[in-house]
């Protein structure tokens, strides 16, 4: 048995804020025995704008500084939502392709151990690029951000953690992925707008947990950000029966529940998908 946190935020273009309030409710995320906590998308800046003045290089810089403290100090694995990065992965310094120089960032999500020590980064590969009929009306991510192109699933001390990011939830062919992978938690750091979110939130990450007999970990921003951004939170955790084990509405706090991969286990062998897939 582990114990698990969403941790939900409604954070500003203020990186100090938010990494402020970020601590604050990690800390009481160990404090209530939590072993991994996913944080939200885009949790430590949201601003409209570009972001490539936000951005960090892989292994540097105050963001990623505070993941790897905090899960050092706290004996926690973070599951880091999003943060701009300005370099790509797999490529080194010397690499014509290692930095971005388009003015654009990649989205990533990055996994701190316990140790505090980087054991992934996953960058979200499907862009919102979408109309809505909110006060903002249209969001184009492709034009501050560049989309990842590899899958990511990665060993824990709670299970092995499959690696998603908002607008993925959209598309099953990724979750299902994940599973062939082994996936038994997979993580979704979101800021999903209050129209889109109360339309089809809760229903594709129960469809997600149960196509894929998984644990889902949904961590949204939840409230009000500015005059034209309003996000709908309800971040939750979802069981592998698609059951709701915690949830929080509106506004910063905890999603907080216990998981057991024992309990999941029974259900792939019980009901053993992965054997009787056709296509």
């Amino acid at each position: 048995m582990s114990k698990i946190a969403a941790i939900q935020m409604v954070s500003t273009a203020s990186i100090e804020e938010n990494l402020t309030a970020a601590g604050h409710l990690l800390a009481e995320a160990a404090a209530q025995g939590v072993q991994m906590a996913l944080l939200p998308e885009v949790f430590a800046v949201l601003e409209g704008g570009p972001m490539a003045p936000f951005a960090e290089e892989l292994g540097s810089g105050p963001i990623q500084e505070f993941l790897a403290d905090r899960a050092r100090d706290l004996k926690m694995t973070i599951v880091g939502g999003t943060i701009p990065l300005a370099t790509r992965p797999g490529k080194k310094p010397a690499d014509s392709d290692y930095r971005i120089t388009d003015g654009r960032v990649r989205p990533a999500s990055l996994v701190f151990d316990p140790d505090g020590t980087l054991l992934a980064r996953y960058d979200k590969i499907h862009l919102f690029d979408v109309k809505v009929a909110d006060k903002q009306a249209a969001y184009s991510e492709s034009r501050s951000y560049e989309a990842g192109e590899e899958l990511v699933v990665v060993d824990t001390q709670c299970g092995r953690l499959g690696l998603s990011v908002c607008y993925d939830l959209r598309f099953p062919e990724l979750f299902r992925a994940l599973f062939l992978r082994g996936a038994e938690i997979v993580t979704v750091p979101a800021a999903f707008t209050k129209v889109t979110g109360e339309a089809h939130w809760e229903q594709l990450l129960r469809a997600r947990a149960i196509e894929n007999q998984c644990y889902v970990i949904a961590a949204g921003q939840g409230g009000r950000h500015n005059e034209r951004r309003e996000t709908w939170g309800h971040s939750m955790i979802v069981d592998p029966w698609g059951c709701i084990l915690s949830q929080i509405e509106f506004g910063e706090g905890l999603a907080v529940a216990e998981m057991d991969l024992e309990y999941l286990r029974d259900i792939r062998q019980r009901m053993p998908i992965a054997e009787q897939m056709k296509l």
